[in-house]
C-alpha cells in the first residue's frame, strides 16, 4: 500500500492524496459509490465510470449470502464477476450487527438527528421482546438470513476469511456499530468488543496472507522446487495468471459512539494496531459528526488514509475533509434517487412534484452528466410517475456524478488553496 500526502489543508486536518491500490490509484479525497450486491443499482459498470468513480464498495453480509463468497472466489473474484478493473472496497458486515439487531424494525439510525447531547436517551432502549435478526456474543454475531431465515454465525475470523474470498482492494476488520440510543455502559462494552476483534481481524488476515504468500512462491518455483526472486515482475506475472491472487489492505474501524473519551481511547487503540488504513465508524449526532471526526484524526497516524463510513450527504463531505477524511461511501444519492430526489447547487427537487409535469429544463444547467445533456426536468417526471426504470437510471446517473464529482471539486480546491472559499461559496445556494 502506498498512500501519498499531495497537499495538506491550512489550519485543518484536511489533505489532498493519492492512495495506490492493486487495481490502480485512487486520488483522494473521494466519494466511493455503494454496490452492495456486485452491482450499483440500475447502472452497469460503464456507467459508474463514466461518472468519474475511481472505486466502488461492496457489501461482505449479502454477498455471504448470496451468491456465496465461495462462488465469486470460483469465478476469479469480485473484479471478475462485477466486470469492474478499477479498485473494490468491502465493509466487514459489522453495519449488519447495528441494523439486523438493535435497529432492526425500528426506526433507529446510526446517525441521529439530536441537536444537543443531553437529549440523547439516557438509559438503554428496553428491546428484549423485540424482533431481531441478530445476536451479538463476545466471540461473534449470529445472523439470521433475512432471504430465507436460516442461522449463520459470524466471527471476526469469518468476516475476513469471506472478504478474502471476494478479492477486494480493501477490506475492514470486523467490529459492532451501536445504535446511537445505547448507553454509556453498553458503548464501552462495545468498544471493547470491536477491539478485540479488530486484533483477531489482523491476526486472521496476517495467517491468511502468509498462506497466500506460500501459495505465491509455490506457483513461482522451478522444476526442481527452487523458488524463484518475489520482484515487481513477479508479482505482475502472477497476477495476471489468477487476478485474485494479491492481498488487500486492511483498514481497522474506530468506534466509540458520542462519547469523546470512548472515541479518543478507540483511536489510540486502533491506531497502535498495524493496519494499512483507518475506518471511522457511525453512531453519533449529524449535528457533531465534525467534531467527532476530529478527535478521531488528531490522533489516527497522519500517513494513513481514513474512511468515514456510510456519510455521503454535501455538507458532511465538507465537514469530513476539512477534518481529515480520505474516503466516503454512501447509499444516499442512488437510495434517494430511486425515490424521484435529485440534487442541485440549490438542494434538493423531488422531480416527482406537479410543477415539473410542464417544465422542459434539464435538472441542472451546466451539469454535464448524460442525464442533463440528454433530458429534462418534465421527462423524468413522466418516467417516475409511470414507474418506468429507466427512471431509477437517469436519476441515479445524476446523483452519482453531482456527489462523485463535488468531492473532486473539494479536493481540487485544497490543491488551488482556495478550500474554505469554494466551501462557502457552495453553501450560498444550497439549502
Amino acid at each position: 500500500m502506498q498512500f501519498k500526502i499531495e497537499k495538506k489543508l491550512k489550519n485543518s486536518l484536511g489533505r489532498a492524496g493519492v492512495l495506490k491500490t492493486a487495481h490502480g490509484e485512487i486520488e483522494t479525497p473521494a466519494f466511493v459509490p455503494v454496490g452492495t450486491k456486485a452491482t450499483v443499482k440500475s447502472l452497469t459498470p460503464e456507467q459508474v465510470k463514466d461518472l468519474g468513480a475511481e472505486v466502488v464498495l461492496g457489501n461482505t453480509y449479502h454477498l455471504y449470502l448470496q451468491p456465496g463468497d465461495e462462488l465469486i472466489r470460483k469465478a476469479g473474484g469480485l473484479h471478475k464477476f462485477m466486470n469492474w478493473s478499477k479498485p473494490i472496497i468491502t465493509d466487514s458486515g459489522g453495519f449488519q450487527v447495528f441494523s439486523l439487531g438493535a435497529a432492526y424494525g425500528k426506526e433507529i439510525s446510526k446517525i441521529t438527528k439530536i441537536t444537543d447531547s443531553s437529549l440523547l436517551i439516557p438509559e438503554r432502549f428496553d428491546d428484549s421482546d423485540a424482533p431481531r435478526l441478530a445476536k451479538i456474543g463476545q466471540d461473534g454475531v449470529s445472523f439470521k438470513s433475512h432471504l430465507d431465515g436460516s442461522i449463520h454465525y459470524i466471527t471476526p475470523e469469518k468476516s475476513i476469511q469471506i472478504q478474502h474470498n471476494l478479492g477486494a482492494d480493501i477490506i475492514f476488520a470486523f467490529d459492532e456499530c451501536t445504535s446511537p440510543t445505547e448507553d454509556s455502559k453498553y458503548q464501552e462494552e462495545a468498544l471493547e468488543r470491536t477491539h478485540h476483534w479488530a486484533e483477531r481481524s489482523l491476526a486472521e488476515h496476517r495467517k491468511l496472507t502468509k498462506e497466500s504468500e506460500f501459495s505465491f512462491l509455490e506457483s513461482l518455483s522451478t522444476p526442481a522446487g527452487v523458488a524463484l526472486p518475489l520482484g515487481s515482475s513477479a508479482c505482475e506475472t502472477l497476477q495476471k495468471r489468477n487476478p485474485a491472487s494479491f492481498v488487500p489492505l486492511l483498514f481497522g474501524i474506530v468506534q466509540g459512539g458520542r462519547d469523546e473519551n470512548l472515541r479518543k481511547k478507540s483511536a489510540q487503540f486502533i491506531g497502535s494496531l498495524d493496519f494499512d488504513g483507518y475506518g471511522i465508524g457511525g453512531s453519533f449526532a449529524k449535528e457533531d459528526m465534525s467534531t467527532a471526526v476530529k478527535w478521531v484524526n488528531e490522533i489516527l497516524p497522519e500517513e494513513k488514509p481514513r474512511h468515514l463510513l456510510g456519510i455521503g450527504e454535501p455538507e458532511d463531505l465538507f465537514r469530513g475533509v476539512e477534518n481529515g477524511v480520505d474516503l466516503f461511501d454512501c447509499v444516499a444519492p442512488t437510495r434517494i434517487a430511486r425515490n424521484g430526489a435529485l440534487y442541485t447547487k440549490n438542494g434538493k427537487i423531488n422531480i416527482m412534484n406537479t410543477k415539473y409535469r410542464n417544465n422542459f429544463s434539464t435538472i441542472e444547467e451546466g451539469c454535464e452528466c448524460y442525464t442533463c445533456k440528454n433530458y429534462t426536468k418534465v421527462y423524468l417526471c413522466h418516467l417516475f410517475h409511470g414507474k418506468e426504470m429507466l427512471a431509477a437510471t437517469l436519476a441515479s446517473i445524476h446523483n452519482l456524478y453531482f456527489i462523485i464529482n463535488l468531492v473532486k471539486k473539494i479536493r481540487q480546491s485544497i490543491l488551488d488553496d482556495n478550500f474554505f472559499e469554494f466551501k462557502n461559496d457552495f453553501f450560498k445556494n444550497y439549502i
